[in-house]
């Protein structure tokens, strides 16, 4: 097995503690940290959303494969900078207003950044005009993640898609959408670009919508 097998392994068995030290041998073996990203890193999280979306793997699993990633992408950030790497695009999430869960939230955050991207989380209980200020400060955002976890909040979501578009932002950026509760149907009479029904398949609907 070569390093980057190992690094995958390490990420795919959610062992944190290894994928650091991994990845640091790695960079000292003289590879290319985006290598190392794109085909350590990045397919193992894959498979784990996969696996998420079959039913063969569980909330858990996710987190700590995610987690363990985490710790591989930090020691590699700096790297990343140097070698002039771009992320494939910018997202912002956060739960509406009124909602304060958040394990899906970051879940699909963790995701949707092992596939390359660069992501700010605004947390749980996120007001429209909080998604609009972001928007207009951060002009180069391509994707909105809006999560609602209880029905009670689910209007929320409509109310941000809403403000964005009053805001006259609506055609620069996707929305997707998620959460227990939220159906198609639900993001379809909200006028959102996607729904997915998990944090994998979410992943893979953020890299579909930048690749247009």
């Amino acid at each position: 097995m070569t390093i980057i097998d190992d690094i995958s392994s390490a990420v795919l068995r959610g062992k944190r503690k290894e994928v650091a030290p991994l990845v640091q041998q790695a960079l000292d073996e003289g590879l290319d940290p985006v290598a190392i990203l794109n085909d350590g890193l990045v397919p193992a999280m894959s498979v784990i959303g996969e696996k998420f979306s079959a039913g063969e793997a569980f909330v858990p699993e996710m987190l700590v494969a995610a987690r363990a990633m985490a710790a591989g992408t930090e020691v590699l950030k700096p790297h990343l900078a140097e070698a002039g790497a771009e992320p494939l695009g910018k997202a912002v999430i956060g739960t509406v207003r009124g909602d304060m869960h958040d394990i899906g939230k970051n879940l699909v955050r963790m995701m949707i950044e092992s596939k390359g991207f660069e992501v700010t989380d605004l947390g749980v209980d996120v007001a429209p005009e909080q998604f609009v200020t972001f928007l207009q400060e951060h002009e180069d955002t391509d994707i909105v993640c809006c999560s609602a976890l209880l029905t009670t909040t689910m209007p929320e979501i409509g109310a941000t898609i809403r403000a964005i578009e009053e805001a006259g932002l609506r055609d620069r950026v996707k929305v997707m959408v998620g959460g227990a509760p939220v159906t198609q149907a639900f993001a379809d009479e909200v006028g959102a670009d996607a729904w997915t029904p998990d944090a994998g398949a979410a992943a893979a609907k953020a890299v579909e919508l930048v690749r247009g």
